[in-house]
Formats: C-alpha cells, structure tokens, sequence
C-alpha cells in the first residue's frame, strides 16, 4: 500500500509537466506570501469494470478514504462518487467521474470499444493506473473529431486517458485573498482567461461552496497523421461556506461541477 500523499506527488508531478499554467500560477500567488492548499483533485474514465471509477478509487480507499457522495449528471452520461480521507481533514478530497458507454449513441460505443478497450495490452495496477496515460497508445484524429462531436469528455480522455483533469486551491486557506471575486480578479489581471460557463463564479455561498476556474492549457498533441492544439488541464479555485450547524460544507453541486467540466471544452478555448 502506498501512503496517499504520495499519490497526489505524482499525479501533480504529471499534472504540473502537462500544463504549463501551473507552476506560474503557484508561483504568482506564492509572490504574494500565500501557502497553497489543495482542496481536490479529479479524475476521468470510462465505466468499464477493469478501469472505472471503482477502480480509480482504489488506492485512495486503500490510503484511508471513503466514499462520501454520489453524484449524476444526465446531460453528460456521467455518475461520479468524491471521497474524503477519514483522519486527515486537510487532505486533498477526491472526485473521480465516469461516463456511461452504454448510455451514448451505438456508433460511438463502438468507436470506444474497437479504439480504446480493444487496443489495450494490460491495465495497471490501481496505484500506477491513476496516472498512466492513454494505455490505448497514439490517438487517431479522426476519431478524436467523431467523440468530440458526441461527448468532450470522451474525447478529452482518448486524447489525455488517466491522469488529474485538474488540482484545486481552496480559497479559504489563502491569507490575502478573502473571497472568491478577489482571486478571479487577480488571475485575469495576471493573463488568465476563465471559464465563464454560468458565469465566472459557479455555486454561491447559499448552495455553500463557490467555484471557478481557468480555461485548460491548449497544448500540441502527436497524432498519428498530425499534430493538434488540443486543450488539456485546467486549475480550479473552490471557497467554502459553514453550514447552519456550523460545520464546513465539504461536497460538491452537480449543477456547478457541470460547468466546471466545461473548462476544457474546445468551443470555448478556441
């Protein structure tokens, strides 16, 4: 078993080499004297039964977390679970997703079948699956365009497979910044443009947490009869609220992370 904090090394390790906004984000608000907390992290993949999201949960669930939501988004055809570690509060929480291949159109199962399932050797074990890439090997353009006109995310993943979507800084532990508008205000400022899907802010602090974030890195992607911008990760900013009894909310609104989820879309980082 391995310790989780050593989890999140490596998948910020892949995550941060991936996409160059992170580390001069950390940085910049690094300059400004904050001490960076990550609030969450999220992971993508397919509900088939030797990679889903039970799967990905694994070593998590092995490091000491538990399940502690459930979550659907119909639009998407995807369910998703978060888990919380059960001692350590200031532990990052977990939010991993799948989308439901059975619940898409016919021809597009078997585009994921015949160029995704099919093409893999062998799944790793968990601890090494979480961030092991497109296990399917180069991806085809093509077939890139025919998930993209169906399912972003479907697309996002056969292009970036297994690996972070994005890290969050939770707002609350940042000493400069009060509010969430402040840090919107000092990104874009900074050169940052941010998903603005129902707005810069999704959520409030009636539904108890506020999110936002930046659009995903384009970066160049090898295919294998071209080379394409496509957008890869992105870095999310979360504030929690207190509860009536007086507790910190610690899940998530399916409404806002909707739209979270559209931080890699490609109509809006063209």
């Amino acid at each position: 078993m391995r310790h989780y904090k050593h989890l999140f090394e490596q998948l910020y390790s892949d995550y941060s080499r991936l996409n160059p906004s992170v580390k001069k984000i950390n940085e910049l608000f690094k300059s400004c004297g904050e001490t960076i907390v990550n609030d969450h992290i999220a992971l993508r993949t397919f509900s088939f039964s030797s990679f889903n999201l039970d799967s990905l949960a694994k070593p998590f669930l092995e490091g000491g977390y538990k399940v502690k939501g459930f979550y659907r988004f119909n639009e998407k055809k995807l369910t998703a679970k978060h888990y919380e570690h059960e001692k350590d509060a200031l532990a990052p929480k977990v939010f991993i997703s799948q989308l439901e291949i059975k619940e898409l159109p016919k021809e597009i199962q078997v585009i994921i079948y015949n160029e995704i399932l099919n093409r893999i050797k062998q799944v790793p074990a968990a601890h090494n699956l979480i961030h092991a890439g497109p296990l399917w090997g180069t991806p085809d353009y093509n077939v890139y365009l025919k998930l993209l006109a169906i399912s972003e995310y479907a697309a996002w993943l056969y292009v970036f497979g297994f690996r972070a979507n994005h890290f969050t800084i939770l707002i609350n532990h940042l000493r400069h910044f009060t509010d969430i508008t402040m840090v919107n205000q000092f990104l874009k400022q900074n050169g940052y443009v941010l998903n603005t899907i129902g707005g810069e802010i999704k959520g409030s602090k009636e539904t108890y947490l506020e999110q936002s974030s930046t659009l995903a890195d384009k970066i160049e992607v090898e295919f294998k009869d071209r080379k394409h911008l496509v957008p890869c990760c992105y870095y999310e900013f979360a504030m929690r609220h207190v509860m009536p009894n007086g507790k910190l909310y610690t899940g998530f609104n399916t409404d806002s992370a909707n739209k979270i989820f559209e931080s890699t879309n490609t109509n809006q980082t063209d």
